[in-house]
């Protein structure tokens, strides 16, 4: 008798094609992080915020992004490092840099001027590191 038995996890089945959509990457990079440390957070992470948030029916995965971009950004500067991925997967869902710049600006009225300020700064320097450029020239490039 086989002892092992294969369990189906439809969720993590499509969390893994979203998360591959915004980044091939995404899963071995988390997994690379987090895993030693906590064994099974990528693959929870995927299965859950992916499989069951994000492949939910009723918004496309660039409006998902652009709410997750509004959100990050009005919880504030400590969430520079994520806000910054994010931005990027935004981009990689088809937004483009003056849709996410509007969309951080449009957060001013929700979670202040330096929330939206540190967040402008965020998009400005993952923009210049996409570029291989100096922040204040990124913009330029667009």
């Amino acid at each position: 008798m086989n002892t092992e038995q294969t369990i189906e996890r439809p969720a993590l089945d499509k969390g893994r094609d979203i998360a591959r959509k915004l980044n091939p990457e995404l899963e071995a990079i988390l997994a690379g992080r987090y895993d030693t440390a906590l064994p099974g957070f990528a693959e929870t992470l995927i299965e859950s915020a992916y499989g069951r948030l994000y492949a939910r029916d009723g918004l496309d995965l660039k409006t998902r992004q652009l709410a997750t971009v509004a959100a990050l950004t009005v919880l504030g500067g400590q969430t520079a490092p994520q806000l910054k991925v994010n931005i990027e997967h935004t981009l990689a869902a088809g937004a483009n840099r003056q849709e996410v710049l509007e969309i951080i600006l449009q957060m001013a009225a929700y979670g202040g001027w330096p929330a939206a300020i540190n967040g402008i700064n965020a998009a400005l320097e993952l923009f210049a590191e996409l570029d291989g450029s100096d922040t204040a020239s990124a913009w330029d490039s667009q």
